[in-house]
């Protein structure tokens, strides 16, 4: 038997043995109904809080400063927090070796995965904890911990797609001379599916900066059912006013779910200067919330049961042509 549709988009397929696990046997509308009668029961209202952060070279400054840019976003009513791409520590190559930290060894010899920990708990909060340098062995990853209400770490995203560019004239990064690349799309989520943890606020699919992109990962998370896409991310001074917004606007609009980036601030001085502006957007690709430049916290409202709204109007999902296109799930695939 060959591989089968799974997921909201038709066009994407996976192994056949998939949908035995999750007990659907024929189609992919038997899975979008498990997603849907599952969207029902949780929570579909909740706030969410970007805080878009300055970051100097002081770790133990930028740790302490997250802290109470977190505690101020849960004042504020947030149930869901994101942080910036980089936040505990300069955005460069050089910086990347001395700020990382063993995640998985926690706590003194990862203070800034500590500070999420303990602050998820206590406030009773889902955390994105937006990206900092990894140490894994002899590798360097970019990271995203995701910590539930419980403050256990409940998903670890590393960067899939490495920031490499060369713009003449304008900028040039190579993050691959220091990191190495992650090789899993990580979602998180409230439903018992045994490949996806546990949060309390969605479906939530997380990306890293250039992950943004490469609409396949986008369309893997939608095709899993994802609510939401989280992008903590540090786009720059040539690229960020061209294509930050476009690329988020995009990403939600041909998806249909929201999505939520989140930038540090600006810092003209740096060696890197990064554009900022971490926004919300909605599923039809309207922004819904921004900042500008400088050191800000906004706190907006993201509502689930308008996905359905919009994908009712445009039923793109009814209407992609799975027999002219596939898009594979490799991971998936390959779990089989």
């Amino acid at each position: 038997m060959g591989p089968l549709s799974f997921g909201f988009w038709p066009s994407l397929v996976v192994a056949p043995a998939e949908w035995k696990r999750h007990g659907t046997k024929t189609n992919w509308k038997g899975r979008e109904k498990a997603i849907n009668d599952r969207c029902e029961t949780r929570r579909q209202l909740f706030k969410i809080g970007l805080c878009q952060l300055s970051v100097t070279p002081d770790k133990e400054r930028n740790i302490g400063h997250a802290r109470k840019a977190i505690e101020e976003a849960a004042q504020k009513g947030a149930q869901l927090v994101l942080l910036p791409e980089i936040w505990n520590s300069p955005y460069s190559n050089d910086s990347f070796p001395v700020y990382a930290e063993d995640i998985d060894a926690g706590h003194d010899v990862s203070p800034s995965t500590a500070m999420l920990s303990e602050v998820s708990s206590r406030l009773k909060i889902t955390i994105v904890g937006g990206s900092i340098p990894e140490r894994y062995g002899n590798k360097l990853y970019n990271t995203c911990c995701v910590f539930g209400t419980d403050g256990k770490l409940k998903a670890k995203h590393r960067e899939i797609h490495l920031f490499d560019i060369d713009i003449p004239g304008k900028i040039t990064f190579m993050e691959s001379k220091t990191l190495t690349a992650g090789e899993t799309p990580i979602i998180v989520d409230t439903g018992n599916l045994s490949s996806i943890v546990q949060a309390d606020v969605g479906r939530i699919g997380i990306g890293i900066c250039y992950d943004i992109r490469f609409q396949e990962l986008a369309m893997i998370y939608a095709a899993r059912g994802a609510h939401l896409l989280c992008y903590p991310g540090a786009f720059n001074m040539t690229t960020g006013p061209l294509h930050w917004e476009l690329l988020q606007r995009a990403r939600a609009m041909d998806n249909q779910l929201y999505v939520a980036t989140c930038s540090p601030a600006r810092d003209a001085a740096a060696g890197y200067v990064v554009w900022g502006l971490s926004t919300l957007v909605g599923p039809f690709g309207e922004v819904l919330a921004t900042t500008e430049h400088d050191e800000e916290i906004i706190i907006a409202v993201i509502d689930y049961s308008i996905l359905e709204q919009r994908r009712a109007s445009l039923p793109l999902a009814k209407q992609r042509r799975g027999d002219l296109y596939l898009l594979v799930d490799m991971q998936r695939l390959n779990s089989n």
